[in-house]
């Protein structure tokens, strides 16, 4: 009889882990700003220290690629 009378509330270490993803928020301003990037003419990445190459590359990313890249 002592089973029926066990609690029934889920323990937290035994919820499932679920990955974390970035907010939907997060990710569409990463696709806005990625793509104006990648609209900026050679001028406007020269003022900001970019290269044409890292300004393509860094639009190519996934939307939910949001971390820092070395």
């Amino acid at each position: 009889m002592a089973i029926l009378n066990a609690p029934t509330r889920t323990l937290p270490w035994h919820r499932p882990k679920l990955p974390m993803l970035p907010s939907f928020g997060a990710m569409l301003r990463a696709v806005i700003t990625r793509r104006h990037l990648a609209e900026m003419d050679d001028r406007m990445l020269k003022d900001i220290g970019i290269s044409r190459v890292d300004a393509l590359r860094e639009a190519e990313r996934l939307p939910w690629d949001l971390g820092r890249r070395s």
